[in-house]
């Protein structure tokens, strides 16, 4: 089964660009990686840029409205997810758990559906 696992944190709090905290932060990201290529069940993922970056886009009576920013405010924003592939949502947790920010921050699991 395909699973999302999406990459929460407060990005308040987050590493300084460039800084020794930030470069090891993108190295464990690096490896996690590489050790989830290795057991060929990574199927994609992305980084995503901050929140203040966002839009959000809603259509109500027929009128596209949209607001710059996250829907709502979170003491955590989403900040990139993986997908992968586990035989069961036991196998997508130990996964999960050694997403770097899982220390930190929190990962969402869901699984995703498959339209045949």
């Amino acid at each position: 089964m395909k699973y999302a696992l999406l990459i929460y944190g407060d990005e308040s709090q987050a590493p300084a660009e460039g800084s020794p905290e930030m470069e090891a932060l993108i190295g464990a990201y690096y490896a996690f990686t590489a050790a989830i290529d290795e057991q060929g069940i990574n199927r994609g993922g992305e980084a995503l840029f901050p929140s203040t970056m966002a839009t959000s886009v809603r259509v109500r009576d027929g009128e596209v409205l949209t607001t710059d920013g996250p829907f709502a405010e979170t003491k955590e924003q989403l900040g990139g997810f993986y997908l992968v592939e586990c035989e069961d949502l036991d196998a997508a947790i130990e996964v999960a758990a050694r997403i770097p920010d899982a220390s930190n921050g929190t990962i969402e699991i869901r699984p995703v559906v498959l339209f045949e």
